[in-house]
């Protein structure tokens, strides 16, 4: 089974387990490590300014994105974002399929999202 159909497949059965009404637990909903949204924060604070708003409005901004997008699809998204900065053919391979535009533009999507709530 290809990545992208194990997405699907899991998309779908959250889709249809909050259609029986059935809860998922806090592990399913924070499925980011902690050392993955420590990454963030850091990243996002050399950016904005080594604050202690910056801190909190970063903070706020991982959390919305990991309310947004599975763990697994924000990896993903990442890892396409990195590759697709590699110069030449092997970067183009990341820069121009369908998938890895889908992949960056959910991140995108959550990453507006987080901005409008938290900065």
């Amino acid at each position: 089974m290809t990545r992208i159909t194990s997405l699907l497949c899991s998309c779908l059965m959250v889709a249809a387990m909050t259609a029986m009404g059935t809860s998922l637990g806090a592990a399913e909903l924070n499925d980011y490590p902690t050392a993955a949204r420590a990454d963030y924060v850091f990243a996002c604070m050399k950016t904005n300014g080594e604050t202690r708003q910056a801190l909190e409005q970063c903070s706020c901004s991982i959390d919305m994105i990991a309310s947004i997008l599975p763990y697994d699809r924000y990896v993903a998204a990442e890892a396409v974002l990195s590759l697709s900065q590699v110069p030449g053919r092997f970067g183009a391979m990341f820069r121009s399929p369908e998938q890895a535009r889908a992949a960056t533009n959910d991140l995108r999507r959550a990453q507006a999202e987080a901005e409008v709530r938290c900065f």
